[in-house]
C-alpha cells in the first residue's frame, strides 16, 4: 500500500496550551488554522486549515486574488511576506482603510 485515505483534511486535530476561542489563528509551520469553537487548554479540538475566512487586516492595499500574510504579533492580515505566515489568496480587493479582507485559506 503506498497510501492510505484518513479524512478530507479540511480540519486537524489541535490540543491548545491555553484556552482558545473561535476566531483564533493558530501558526502551523508555514501555514495556518483557525479554530471555528470555543476550545478550553489542554483539551483536543480542530483547527480549520481550509475554506474561507474573514480576517482583520492592517493598513495595506491588498488586491484580488492577491496573496495574503498573517502577522501574529500585530494578529491582522498584511500583505507583508517578510517575517508573516501565508494565509491565502484575497478574495476581495482592499483599500488602505478596509478593516477586513476575505481570504481563502491556505491556497
Amino acid at each position: 500500500m503506498e497510501a492510505r485515505f484518513i479524512h478530507e483534511g479540511k480540519a486537524i486535530d489541535y490540543t491548545p496550551t491555553a484556552d482558545m476561542t473561535a476566531g483564533t489563528v493558530v501558526v502551523l509551520g508555514d501555514r495556518v488554522g483557525v479554530s471555528i469553537v470555543d476550545t478550553p487548554a489542554e483539551v483536543l479540538g480542530a483547527l480549520q486549515v481550509t475554506g474561507v475566512f474573514d480576517f482583520e487586516k492592517d493598513n495595506t492595499v491588498i488586491p484580488l486574488y492577491g496573496r495574503v500574510y498573517w502577522n501574529a504579533t500585530a494578529k491582522k492580515a498584511t500583505v507583508t511576506a517578510t517575517g508573516n505566515t501565508l494565509l491565502g489568496i484575497a478574495l476581495n480587493a482592499t483599500i488602505a482603510t478596509d478593516t477586513i479582507v476575505r481570504v481563502r485559506l491556505n491556497s
